[in-house]
């Protein structure tokens, strides 16, 4: 984590700092290198396709634990005010709740989020079809190919589970210790009993990576 409060992104200055940092980061290097040529590949059948960058304020490939959520959202496309980064300092209330939880548990260094639906899928918050998530599961094996450290995999919100049990779970599943838990979306954390469960996943995986 990098920020001292949620939603920094608020504040253009802070975006553009991420982005200096982007320039120089050597930790996401080759990750971005990745979601780079995953978005060249899919731009000749989707024109507009939308992949935001990894916060270099992250792990990067000293990743030991990815929160993987579904697809990113709105506030991650700098054309519709958003960041352009996947992070938990995005304007947003996935990020918000995902930052204060993390900032709760002590879970402020090793993390990396991610989506398993790389690409923006539209300007509303719009769930992944099952053709979406399959395409997405067969780009996140690369990715994981390159996070050398990772022990821990989060599972969050349904879609990602969805996707890890139909594409990855049968081929990978053996590499990681696998954890499930609640998107962390505003409209999720109104649901008894879903932010504890959130918060209880990621205290586990602070244990799991100190």
């Amino acid at each position: 984590m990098y920020l001292d409060a949620p939603r920094g992104f608020r504040d253009p200055a802070h975006v553009a700092a991420r982005n200096e940092l982007l320039e120089s980061a050597e930790a996401t290097l080759s990750l971005e290198a990745w979601a780079r040529s995953v978005e060249d590949k899919r731009r000749t059948r989707q024109p507009e396709i939308v992949l935001p960058h990894f916060d270099p304020a992250e792990a990067g490939v000293g990743a030991r634990a990815l929160l993987l959520l579904e697809a990113p959202g709105p506030k991650t496309v700098p054309e519709w005010g958003g960041s352009g980064f996947i992070s938990v300092d995005n304007d947003d209330p996935t990020a918000q709740n995902s930052w204060r939880t993390r900032n709760e548990v002590g879970l402020h260094e090793h993390m990396l989020a991610w989506n398993v639906v790389p690409w923006v899928l539209g300007r509303a918050s719009v769930k992944p079809s099952k053709a979406e998530l399959a395409q997405g599961s067969l780009e996140l094996r690369a990715l994981l190919d390159l996070l050398p450290n990772l022990r821990v995999i989060v599972l969050s919100g349904q879609k990602a589970q969805e996707a890890w049990d139909a594409h990855l779970d049968l081929t990978i599943g053996d590499r990681y210790r696998v954890l499930r838990t609640v998107h962390p979306a505003g409209q999720s954390f109104t649901q008894a009993g879903a932010k504890e469960r959130f918060a209880k996943t990621l205290a586990k995986v602070a244990e799991l990576v100190a």
